[in-house]
């Protein structure tokens, strides 16, 4: 049987291409309701370059597409539009049958953003009709996670996304089926029957999903009957025989064959046979999961607070106080701010004072110009963040709490409008004297809360924080990542001991998959997570469920301004280092977790900020897993052994990511990479190798890397 490609394009060409998509700032919580008014596009200053962008998109001739593409690609090589103008002359190359050069670009756009389910299934298609069985199936599973985590792409409308995604699924999970009948030609006995009850089983997904496609149906009808399960085998032939369409002799020879070798189990003549398992199509099995119990069927979650943790966890609690996490947000005393000593000062923009920072009787307060060149006093009431940078807030007058433009970085020892760092261009909120007027944009629930507070919650029925919010405790407390310990407590209290799932609270760490790991850790350490309020107002905590924890959908990437980016697709800020760790091959291949080199109340956290595990001796993280590095270290990294180039974090974590005016170590864990660097310069695909021997160039770096690749292969 023959792969059809036009089952994987007919829905996906075309899609998540849009010229106009939505931006979104970075460092702020995302709620499912907001959109921005700024577009991706938008942020292409050559009025040529979104020319031939448009130009491009707008075509619908497979080989008109392809060579505008390549014109585009030959014109820009450094522009922010590679990925998809890469995928929109891979799946033109897929309409043309040109198949080699359909997954050379289809390849070229996945390294720069491979969360692309769009493009992952078609070219999951072309693998699969290459015959490359093993890569077919990695591009269907991968799509598949990434349907079920990111929601829709903005440039997909809401009303069509649905149906898209339920065939996109049904694709993928057909083309991980196919690929395992083909493998079980080759196989015999019990290992080709698991194989073939394991593409059955993908192949019944594929048919619920989309069950008018008479390919799925037909090749599930063959599995199933090179298992013996005949009845099912003819029942699925019988639905793509009355469906009609290219298949409709084929099916119909198969039935022929299934009637004809086992008379004995179908006696009656062949027409008969025929109505009958025609008549039994309708019923067929579904495999749709059941729709969970409503919430208030659930069990309810008895949060207690980190205080009612002290009395067994005493020393895990003390350590957890002088974390970042404890301090993240604290109601106001003096000795907690910690600029203290420049706070007498004022803040310039424009060689105009906008922003006063004022001591009154030992009190700390802002006074900002507003936009009728006024003074405008404000109190302090909290603090947010005590490590690198702090933020301040005032509570207003109608009891919301609004976050001040202006910050303190400790390191630089200056005051920064962090919001102008952070924000695209023409940010309202970076205004400083429009800041008594920007209610949403500076409000601390709305775009702090949910990463900064505990049990966060919103009133009744307001699904995006607009009105009042409420929190059980300031800071990241223990119930964050433990869960609820209500129950805990109790059962200690009463000298009760009963059996508990790991991920039960108190969560057991070292007992809970990695997946789960990052989930805990990534409420709040994952940009793209979006907070969408349960039932009863719950944002980042869940008061009844399977799970202590909210599974939060994330964002398309496509749809973040370009400042999340290097132009090489790596992720350039910290509030991405989840996203960045996701796609590391320590997680996907080695299944790391945050805690191998995290550990969040360490016993030295006061001088250790990044909670390392093994702060003095970083090589440890790495070491713990690929222990044949210990020996002969020089060999491996072409250093001296005491040099910070022979740490592991120097090649492979660069410190190239944002942080609060520092450069934090990339967690997405790779080599070196010389062509990128080549194309887009050390600014926008920086190169470690670079950040040290700064006088050399990309060239230089390519040279080396081949090098000692040659001598690697040499010696082993």
């Amino acid at each position: 049987m023959e792969v059809s490609l036009a089952k994987y394009l007919s829905f996906a060409i075309g899609l998540g291409l849009a010229a106009q998509v939505l931006g979104q700032e970075i460092d702020t919580a995302i709620f499912r309701e907001e959109s921005k008014s700024y577009t991706v596009l938008d942020q292409i200053e050559n009025p040529k370059e979104r020319a031939a962008f448009l130009a491009v998109y707008e075509k619908r001739d497979a080989l008109e597409r392809k060579s505008l593409a390549e014109f585009f690609l030959a014109n820009y090589p450094q522009s922010w539009l590679l990925a998809p103008v890469y995928e929109i002359a891979a799946k033109a190359c897929i309409d043309l049958r040109n198949y080699p050069q359909a997954l050379q670009f289809g390849q070229n756009s996945l390294n720069l953003l491979p969360e692309n389910p769009l493009l992952l299934v078609p070219l999951a298609g072309v693998w699969l009709e290459q015959g490359l069985l093993v890569e077919a199936k990695r591009a269907g599973r991968e799509a598949l996670q990434y349907l079920d985590r990111f929601t829709r792409p903005s440039s997909i409308p809401e009303n069509v996304w649905p149906n898209t995604q339920r065939k996109l699924k049904a694709s993928a999970y057909y083309t991980i089926g196919r690929a395992e009948v083909l493998e079980a030609t080759s196989l015999k006995g019990l290992s080709q029957s698991e194989r073939l009850s394991e593409a059955h089983n993908h192949l019944l997904l594929a048919r619920d999903l989309n069950p008018d496609d008479s390919e799925i149906a037909y090749l599930l009808g063959l599995t199933a009957r090179g298992l013996g399960k005949l009845v099912d085998a003819a029942v699925s032939l019988a639905r793509v025989y009355g469906a009609g369409g290219p298949l409709k002799e084929k099916a119909l020879r198969q039935l022929e064959g299934i009637h004809g070798a086992n008379r004995s189990v179908f006696p009656e003549s062949f027409e008969t046979f025929l109505r009958q398992v025609a008549s039994r199509t309708t019923a067929s099995r579904s495999t749709t999961p059941e729709s969970p119990p409503s919430h208030s069927n659930l069990l309810k979650l008895d949060y207690a607070g980190s205080l009612a943790c002290r009395g067994c966890h005493e020393t895990e609690y003390v350590a957890w106080q002088q974390t970042g996490m404890a301090r993240m947000f604290r109601t106001y005393r003096p000795e907690n701010v910690i600029a203290d000593s420049d706070w007498n000062s004022g803040y310039i923009e424009a060689t105009v004072p906008v922003v006063r920072m004022i001591r009154d009787q030992g009190e700390h307060y802002f006074e900002i110009q507003n936009d009728r060149k006024r003074w405008q006093r404000y109190k302090v009431d909290y603090t947010i963040g005590s490590k690198w940078q702090q933020a301040y807030a005032t509570r207003s007058p109608d009891g919301q709490i609004h976050v001040f433009p202006i910050q303190y970085n400790l390191l630089h020892k200056e005051w920064i409008n962090y919001w102008k760092i952070i924000d695209p261009p023409g940010s309202a909120r970076a205004k400083i004297e429009s800041f008594s007027t920007l209610a949403a944009a500076t409000r601390y629930d709305v775009n702090c809360a949910p990463c900064h507070t505990s049990q966060l919650r919103l009133a009744k029925g307001d699904r995006t924080g607009m009105k009042e919010a409420v929190f059980v405790e300031a800071g990241i407390n223990c119930e964050m990542c433990h869960g609820p310990s209500g129950g805990h407590i109790a059962d200690m209290e009463q000298g009760r001991w009963s059996s508990k799932k790991p991920l039960d609270a108190p969560v057991e760490f070292s007992k809970i998959n990695s997946e789960q790991y990052v989930t805990i850790c990534g409420q709040c350490h994952m940009q793209s997570g979006i907070r969408k309020p349960q039932p009863h107002g719950e944002v980042n905590y869940s008061s009844g469920g399977d799970a202590f924890y909210p599974r939060h959908l994330n964002r398309n990437f496509a749809d973040f301004s370009s400042k999340a980016f290097y132009k090489d697709g790596r992720f350039r800020e910290t509030t991405f280092i989840v996203e960045s760790f996701l796609r590391s091959a320590c997680f996907t291949r080695g299944k790391a977790n945050c805690g191998h080199c995290h550990n969040p109340h360490p016993a030295d956290a006061a001088s250790n900020p990044k909670s390392l595990k093994f702060s003095s001796q970083s090589d440890v993280m790495c070491l713990q897993c690929h222990q044949q590095f210990s020996r002969n270290v020089e060999t491996h990294t072409r250093h001296a052994v005491s040099s910070e180039a022979s740490r592991c974090v120097s090649c492979h974590m660069p410190r190239i990511m944002n942080s609060l005016l520092f450069q934090a170590g990339s967690h997405q864990i790779e080599k070196p990479n010389a062509e990128l660097t080549l194309r887009f310069g050390q600014r926008e695909s920086p190169n470690a190798c670079l950040i040290c021997h700064s006088s050399k160039d990309a060239v230089w770096v390519q040279d080396h890397l081949r090098s000692w690749q040659s001598l690697s292969k040499k010696h082993s």
